[in-house]
């Protein structure tokens, strides 16, 4: 498999040297433990003759070649963390040249991948357009407001499409990773993840912060404020529309296009981190912290906690240990 991982000035180190790391390990192993012959041929390659990283690091690349046909194209994420960061990145003359020769790979069939703010390249290039991807999840409000045209489902690690695949926030470049070695050979994806000591995650939705989120816009802020100080209470979009002196329709459409879910679909979020919150604590019982956050009884709130964040109470306390 002919693997191109684009080097754009300015990248996430971490996630960037993860990403070589996986495939470097998995050719080793490939070779040494399963007598295989050497199943990724990765070549680094910049926009610029000259690239360095986000830490100043100098990366060595090859230029662009006509030659060169890769099987995947993989962006790594630039470092960049907040949209006054982010936008002026994207202005960038090698990334805008960058988006270019995505368009161009693409298109003469070769599939794409990226993970965390490396997504936005590839929403840049129209690469995503009508698909389900995911992205990191700390500027979910922003990808929604520039690519309305993208379906973007912030609490996934990993969306497949049928032009490659997306993953989430930082050290979603290894889940990436990793899931690109199991295409070819489960059993080795098997061995790298054992040897790195990572699992591909199937969620994000345990690392999101809503207040994060919120922040993004002033309505949906005070609808958070609204909303944790009534979590032990039903939810009525009539009632908490009336209180921030807006209507329930434009509520809707305010947190659908920030958020991307309902008001409702946010209120319950915010519920899940409060129990979280209170889980880990250790000092309640599971009856008492549902009576806390809304619901009837521990066992409804242990169904929520599995199907929202993909694991339950025990694996939750065992984060602390």
């Amino acid at each position: 498999m002919q693997i191109v991982v684009l080097a754009l000035g300015g990248l996430f180190d971490t996630g960037f040297a993860a990403t070589l790391e996986a495939f470097s390990t998995a050719n080793s192993l490939s070779a040494a433990l399963l007598g295989g012959a050497t199943l990724f041929e990765v070549t680094v390659v910049g926009m610029r003759r000259t690239v360095r990283s986000g830490q100043g690091l100098s990366i060595p690349v090859r230029p662009v070649t006509p030659e060169l046909k890769p099987d995947w194209v993989i962006v790594p994420a630039l470092k960049t963390v907040t949209p006054d960061t982010l936008l002026p990145a994207l202005a960038r003359p090698d990334v805008r040249d960058a988006v270019m020769q995505l368009r161009e790979w693409q298109a003469g069939g070769a599939r794409v991948a990226a993970a965390c703010i490396g997504t936005f390249v590839l929403a840049e290039a129209g690469l995503l357009d009508g698909r389900e991807v995911t992205s990191t999840w700390s500027l979910a409000p922003l990808f929604r407001q520039r690519y309305p045209k993208v379906m973007l489902d912030e609490t996934r690690m990993l969306v497949p499409s049928d032009i490659g695949v997306t993953a989430g926030s930082a050290m979603g470049h290894l889940d990436l990773a990793l899931w690109l070695i199991r295409q070819a050979s489960p059993e080795l994806a098997m061995l790298v993840s054992r040897y790195l000591l990572a699992d591909i995650r199937s969620s994000q939705a345990a690392y999101i912060i809503p207040n994060h989120l919120a922040q993004a816009d002033p309505l949906i802020a005070r609808f958070e404020r609204w909303a944790r100080g009534h979590l032990q209470r039903g939810f009525s979009l009539q009632e908490a529309a009336g209180a921030l002196a807006t209507s329930p329709r434009s509520l809707q459409r305010k947190c659908q296009a920030v958020l991307g879910r309902s008001p409702l679909g946010y209120f319950q979020d915010l519920r899940v981190e409060r129990a979280q919150s209170l889980v880990r604590a250790g000092d309640l019982s599971l009856d008492a912290i549902a009576a806390e956050v809304g619901y009837e009884d521990g066992a409804t709130l242990r169904t929520l906690l599995r199907a929202r964040l993909g694991r339950g109470v025990r694996e939750i306390r065992a984060d602390l240990l």
